[in-house]
């Protein structure tokens, strides 16, 4: 039987009409292995062993009483688990590169899903500049003059943080706005990460 280990955001606080990690979780429950949740805060590599802290939990589905947490443990990554499922969100920071390292200790003699490598060579905001033809025009950089220069040609733009998440820092910008340079500005002195500065789709608002 296999013991399941997920690396995620808070289970409580999950969606589970529609979030994938609960429908995994589920999914695991119906075939009666284990599962464990845990936060990645709390993995820590001692003399080459990854442990964490984690909770058993016990998943239904109804809103807003969906989780049984049991006993918090201490788990050994390497020996007390099968599969560990890396699924919490973004920011792309150094703390969630760092978690793929730790990880990559103990796969694949513990199966991560995904493989740490492959998810830290993935940044999504990356990822999807592979496929210029089905995304809106897009620039990266730092350069204040490079990202100048984009607004100039595209009109009304979306600056977002590269390595940002659930729409933090995104800011919408009219044809001809002023403050462009000004939010760069701001950006610099508390970052070195670029910005992603995307044409404005309309139609994003149909979805």
């Amino acid at each position: 039987m296999l013991k399941v280990a997920i690396q995620m955001d808070p289970i409580e606080g999950v969606n589970i009409e529609s979030d994938t990690t609960w429908l995994q979780a589920m999914e695991a429950q119906n075939r009666s292995y284990p599962i464990w949740v845990y936060d990645f805060r709390t993995l820590a590599l001692e003399d080459g062993v990854l442990f964490c802290r984690a909770r058993p939990v016990t998943l239904k589905q109804v809103v807003g009483d969906h989780v049984t947490f049991g006993d918090e443990v201490k788990l050994d990554l390497s020996r007390d688990v099968d599969v560990i499922l890396m699924r919490q969100d973004p920011p792309f920071d150094m703390a969630y590169v760092t978690a793929t390292y730790l990880l990559e200790t103990v796969h694949p003699k513990t199966l991560v899903v995904n493989d740490p490598a492959e998810v830290r060579s993935a940044p999504e905001k990356l990822l999807v500049t592979k496929f210029p033809g089905l995304t809106p025009p897009t620039l990266i950089s730092s350069d204040p003059v490079a990202l100048v220069d984009f607004h100039e040609r595209h009109g009304d733009v979306v600056l977002k943080p590269l390595h940002g998440a659930a729409g933090s820092g995104v800011v919408k910008l009219k044809a001809g706005d002023p403050n462009l340079e000004a939010l760069v500005e701001i950006h610099a002195v508390g970052s070195r990460d670029p910005l992603v500065i995307q044409k404005f789709i309309p139609a994003v608002s149909r979805g």
